[in-house]
């Protein structure tokens, strides 16, 4: 958000004006796209792309900026979870940072993981209400999770609560300088 430094985070009174949003919907089923879409406009985004497969999605996503990006989990050809991947890796491009909220009718445990894991923001089940994917919307413009790069994992920080941990710290930034031993 523009006028805002690095650290701030929203108010949860902010106000959006999602209007602007230059959005990407990718959905093999004609049904489902035609329904996100619909639910979009309700709360005034108009998606700039609305797509039917992974494969174009690629080819706009390193030509057009987007700030938002909903994708099925299931499609052929390139399924949901590898556009992330790919979409996460593709740097230099700016959209590799691009908020992902994922969508999926039929989803186990472990396909939430590997959404988690490919680098999405969120995961939404179908069927969707419009007020539960907008609170995504909105938790995903308020979420300041840093992105990280670990292992061949790129995406937002996994975690969602910082509270203890009684195991060894492994993370650099939070280790007290008087315990790192040099060689």
């Amino acid at each position: 958000m523009a006028g805002m430094a690095a650290g701030d985070s929203l108010r949860d009174s902010a106000v959006f004006n999602l209007s602007g949003a230059i959005t990407m919907v990718v959905d093999d089923s004609p049904f489902s796209l035609a329904l996100t879409t619909g639910v979009l406009a309700g709360f005034g985004v108009r998606p700039a792309f609305t797509i039917g497969r992974s494969v174009e999605a690629r080819r706009i996503l390193q030509e057009k900026p987007v700030d938002l990006l909903l994708v099925d989990t299931d499609m052929p050809e390139i399924d949901g979870f590898e556009l992330v991947r790919w979409l996460r890796r593709s740097g230099p491009n700016p959209n590799a940072f691009t908020p992902v909220i994922m969508t999926a009718s039929h989803i186990r445990r472990s396909r939430v993981a590997e959404a988690r894991d490919c680098g999405a923001n969120f995961v939404v089940t179908k069927p969707f209400s419009a007020a539960m994917l907008l609170e995504r919307i909105l938790w995903v413009a308020r979420d300041d999770r840093p992105f990280l790069e670990v292992g061949d994992y790129l995406g937002p920080d996994r975690r969602f609560r910082n509270e203890g941990y009684e195991g060894e710290e492994r993370r650099g930034r939070l280790i007290r300088p008087e315990t790192v031993e040099f060689a």
